[in-house]
């Protein structure tokens, strides 16, 4: 594993279920969005072994394919944890000190954002607003909103999580 990136196990089911996708979509004028979208449905993710794949499938250059798939913010490089911390930095939030509950979540969780705990648990990202402006500041995990955040409120949160919640 290099840094806090998880090495690459995809399953023989999952190459077959790409493979079969690729195949059914390559003639298809503009296909590569939806060959993305279905692989990250299908992997969670698109690591750079899924993309080689598919430029290799498409008859297209990796560049294309990362070129794709770093520009819209639907796909994702780094795996996502079986629970998915968005922490809003929407102005509301920000100016009620999410800055501050985002550096506590980097330090608790020994991740950057947009990474993912080396154990699969968490991955935490940023987003500009839930809608939840009077709750400021805010942060989601999977589908749960938690507002009025502290960074003294974040042990607790994190433990309901880790004790399978």
């Amino acid at each position: 594993m290099e840094g806090n990136v998880p090495a690459f196990e995809g399953t023989a089911e999952q190459a077959a279920a790409l493979r079969k996708v690729i195949e059914e979509r390559k003639t298809q004028p503009g296909c590569l969005m939806r060959v993305l979208q279905e692989a990250q449905d299908i992997y969670g993710y698109l690591p750079k072994e899924v993309q080689i794949m598919i430029a290799d499938g498409l008859g297209i250059s990796l560049s294309e394919v990362y070129g794709v798939a770093t520009f819209y913010t639907q796909f994702s490089l780094m795996p996502k944890g079986r629970h998915r911390i968005s922490l809003c930095l929407g102005t509301a939030c920000y100016v009620k000190g999410a800055d501050k509950i985002l550096e506590a979540l980097e330090e608790k969780l020994g991740i950057k954002c947009g990474e993912c705990t080396p154990d699969g648990l968490f991955s935490l990202d940023s987003c500009r607003c839930v809608g939840a402006c009077g709750l400021a500041p805010v942060m989601m995990i999977d589908d749960d909103v938690h507002g009025k955040l502290t960074v003294e409120m974040l042990d607790g949160i994190l433990d309901s999580y880790r004790e399978g919640k």
